[in-house]
């Protein structure tokens, strides 16, 4: 299985789903100053790659599932119980495929490979240019997800060997959260972080996607055949406003997102045809919905209105079926956290060389330098950020927001785009429809980041 560089070419993009193509789903385009004609769309052409259909479904549910569900119980409590959990996200995962199905599109009329490039030749120099740095932004804000829960994962553990509770006062210096997250990520993510190629975490990457199977598994068993000390907190059974429906929105973002690197694996199938991958997408969707849903809902009738935002934290450390999901789960973040971060890193030397104007080929020999600097800012940061943000639940809500950007409002902008480009004289009915579509979805993740946006910053300085 080959390995694949940040500045591979896309042809050694296959179908196999290892975190070194995981990586490219998301990597920053050439750094020209405009994207390609269509003249100069890549000289294999469309219909060239190796993916089955099979396949392409495997590897979108892999690209949307992942630490994400650990918050969809607390989703589902947000929102006001089951019914409205389960109605809120049927009716997002409406607006989710079509978002994707319009990428597609949008992709197969711009002769664009990556997510980036397809918003940038669609939608002009400045959306896309702000696509790339959403990018950056909302990879450099999971990282710090990541962070956040490899402690809080470690807690729980290390309450179990310590033998006792975690953050009791006159606990050893070694087992304080900040020291046990700054050394797993020193450890670990850090050396992980530098080289150019990520294609050896392709083991680790087929562990981490066992285990957030694994995790969904034990959340449902535990629900079935609960822990006698387990006792539920209130069950909600209506929300208490539409403000509280609304707040779990950026959650179900954050969970379903696989927009930014949808675009990559439809030009990776062997039929890269929109209807084709309408119904990859959809069923797609469908068994991440079931994986969402059944760890939403049994997780939020376990715990009740008491579940945490991270629902791992609400059961009890002694566990050791749970002992071993979080095992999974500090896994799975392990080996994504350097996969986001190649992500981030290669969009923001993309910005950087377009701006200095200089081609990769060019620059080869300060190419190292930077991305040792890079990555070690990138990495200070984070590990900074999540040492003083403990809840994870704020980190992820902004997130979600930004993933609203990318669901909702670039395939949006993008559809409108397409849509005024054509040059009929007399627009039939289809047309009209479409453009309001594009503007319906713009309005509904502009208006789901501008919530979260708000949360973040007024409710904070009110508290």
């Amino acid at each position: 299985m080959a390995q694949v560089s940040i500045n591979s070419d896309l042809g050694e993009w296959g179908s196999s789903m290892d975190s070194g193509e995981r990586a490219r789903l998301l990597q920053s385009p050439c750094v020209d100053t405009a994207p390609k004609s269509e003249g100069e769309a890549s000289p294999e052409g469309p219909g060239r790659g190796n993916t089955s259909t099979l396949g392409a479904i495997f590897i979108v549910v892999n690209a949307c599932l992942g630490a994400g569900l650990l918050n969809f119980p607390a989703a589902f409590s947000t929102a006001g119980g089951v019914a409205a959990g389960v109605a809120l996200q049927m009716g997002m995962l409406v607006f989710i495929i079509s978002g994707l199905v319009i990428l597609a599109y949008c992709s197969q009329a711009s002769n664009e490979r990556t997510y980036q490039e397809v918003v940038w030749a669609v939608c002009g120099k400045l959306t896309g240019v702000l696509c790339e740095v959403t990018i950056a932004i909302y990879t450099f804000g999971t990282c710090i997800a990541f962070l956040i829960i490899i402690g809080d994962q470690q807690d729980k553990i290390i309450a179990v060997m310590a033998k006792e509770p975690e953050g009791a006062s006159g606990s050893p210096w070694y087992t304080d959260r900040k020291f046990t997250i700054s050394l797993t990520a020193f450890l670990f993510i850090l050396p992980l972080c530098i080289p150019r190629e990520i294609g050896f975490q392709k083991y680790a990457s087929f562990l981490s996607v066992v285990g957030t199977w694994y995790v969904t598994a034990i959340i449902i068993i535990k629900y079935i055949w609960p822990d006698k000390e387990m006792t539920p907190g209130d069950i909600l059974t209506r929300p208490a406003s539409w403000a509280a429906v609304f707040n779990a929105m950026p959650t179900i973002c954050f969970g379903f997102q696989c927009h930014v690197s949808s675009v990559p694996v439809f030009n990776s199938m062997r039929q890269p045809k929109v209807k084709t991958w309408g119904g990859v997408v959809t069923a797609a969707m469908v068994i991440a919905l079931a994986v969402y849903m059944g760890t939403g809902i049994c997780g939020f009738l376990t715990f009740g209105a008491a579940v945490d935002p991270d629902v791992l934290l609400s059961y009890p450390s002694e566990d050791m079926a749970v002992a071993v999901a979080r095992a999974f789960i500090i896994l799975s973040v392990l080996t994504s956290y350097p996969i986001l971060h190649f992500c981030g890193r290669a969009v923001v030397e993309g910005l950087w060389l377009r701006y200095q104007g200089m081609p990769v080929e060019e620059d080869v020999g300060r190419e190292r330098r930077r991305r040792v600097l890079q990555t070690l800012v990138w990495f200070l940061l984070t590990l900074l950020l999540a040492l003083f943000i403990p809840d994870i639940g704020k980190v992820i809500s902004v997130i979600g927001g930004l993933a609203a950007c990318f669901i909702f409002v670039f395939p949006g902008l993008c559809l409108i785009q397409a849509k005024l480009s054509e040059m009929e004289e007399v627009k039939p009915a289809s047309w009209w429809a479409l453009v309001s579509y594009g503007v319906l979805l713009v309005t509904l993740g502009a208006f789901i980041f501008g919530q979260t946006t708000a949360n973040a910053i007024f409710v904070d300085l009110l508290a």
